[in-house]
Order: structure tokens, then sequence, then C-alpha cells
């Protein structure tokens, strides 16, 4: 098992950056595969970002690829999620999650979640 904790949201203008954090309270996150997901008020959970377990495959939502980076130094046992140019539709509460085995980007394949950082865009 592993207990994750998000960091690095907050307000931040649009155009700004922004670096998120998720770290193994308890637990390797080094060994799983981890997810990105947000959650905007009265929206579903949708993915954003996914990265293997050795941090060689990475895969994105169509609409963040370009603005968004997902990377993990294992030896801090830790996972980020670089995202820039934002815009203020990126408003939401920002998760990371984590499975076994291979990345996935349904969010009912992760078994471990953090409890999310608030990510707020001004325009």
């Amino acid at each position: 098992q592993v207990q994750l904790v998000e960091s690095g949201g907050g307000l931040v203008q649009a155009g700004g950056s922004l670096r998120l954090s998720c770290t193994a309270s308890s637990g390797t996150v080094s060994l799983y595969a981890v997810g990105w997901f947000r959650q905007a008020p009265g929206k579903e959970r949708e993915f954003v970002a996914a990265i293997n377990w050795r941090g060689i495959s990475t895969y994105y939502a169509d609409s963040m690829k370009d603005r968004f980076a997902i990377s993990r130094d294992n030896a801090r046992n830790t996972v980020y999620l670089q995202m820039n140019s934002l815009k203020p539709e990126d408003t939401a509460v920002y998760y990371c999650a984590a499975r076994p085995g291979v990345t996935a980007i349904e969010a009912v394949r992760y078994s471990y979640w953090g409890q999310g950082t608030q990510v707020t865009v001004s325009s």
C-alpha cells in the first residue's frame, strides 16, 4: 500500500505556471504507475496525465499534452506535474493516484488516491 500527498497547488494568473508534487507519506510510490486527474466543480473527474513506474512512458489528455508535463524522481519518492500556460478552465482540484502494473487513463483502475490540491487560475 501507499499513501499519497499532493502539494503545490494555489492561485495563479492565466498564462502562469505551477508544479504539483505527489509524494508518498507511507509506502514507496516508485513501485507504482501514477496518474494525475482533476475535478472541477460540477464536473466529472478527468484524466490529465500518467507515467509508468520507471518514468519511461508518459500519457496525456489531448487538451493538455502541449502544456503539461509529468515526470518522476523515484529516489525522492515523488511524481511531478508541471503545468504551463495555465487557463481559467484548468481550475480544479488535482489528484494523484497510483496503481500497480501498467499505466491507465481510467480513474477506476487506480487503487490509491491522495486528498487533492486546489489549483485556481484567474483570468
